[in-house]
């Protein structure tokens, strides 16, 4: 299991922004990924500020438990192959006897949160562009979910105070409103009448 400190800042955007943006991002191919979201029927990892989810690529697939701390969130990611990941999700369910989960089954267990609830509640998927710049990692992301479409700019950057910054500075000087973006599993649950 791999494990880091996300720090990111973000932004939605409107249609045209994401047309603007996306000629910085031409030289860069689009990659397809799916999140698969996981908890109980009463939101208990949510109820913990927690999110777990599965994430599809192509030909690759990751677990991911993301703990919020005071700056950031604590990433737990294990490498799944696509076909780990396609039977976990073929039953809706957290399967508590696959040992390649096991350090983050024994994560969520702390939180006496019982595993047998743990469920798929849906998915989202990303058309995302991303790529290094000198102000960190920033991807551009077209999210679609419960029959609905947004667009998102990401900066993950490995210094609070001096990415957000550089993050506002970037969209000053782009011109691109800053619009508050919940994140995407949060999005995703008000989509399907979880959260308001």
């Amino acid at each position: 299991m791999q494990t880091n400190l996300e720090i990111e800042y973000k932004t939605l955007l409107s249609l045209s922004e994401f047309d603007q943006l996306g000629k910085r991002f031409s030289h860069i191919a689009p990659v397809r990924q799916t999140n698969h979201y996981f908890d109980t029927p009463e939101l208990g990892l949510r109820g913990n500020k927690l999110s777990l989810r599965i994430r599809t690529f192509d030909n690759a697939a990751e677990m991911t438990l993301k703990i919020p701390q005071k700056v950031g969130n604590l990433e737990h990611n294990i490498a799944l192959t696509s076909e780990e990941a396609m039977a976990i999700l073929a039953t809706k369910t957290l399967p508590q006897n696959c040992v390649n989960i096991q350090s983050i089954l024994e994560i969520l267990k702390s939180y006496e949160i019982n595993l047998s609830d743990i469920h798929v509640l849906g998915s989202l998927t990303t058309t995302r562009r991303e790529y290094k710049t000198n102000i960190g990692l920033m991807a551009l992301d077209k999210n679609e979910y419960s029959g609905r479409l947004d667009y998102e700019l990401e900066l993950e950057v490995a210094d609070a105070l001096s990415g957000e910054k550089n993050f506002n500075h970037f969209l000053k000087d782009n011109q691109i409103e800053y619009r508050y973006a919940r994140s995407k599993v949060v999005r995703f649950l008000e989509s399907i009448g979880k959260m308001s």
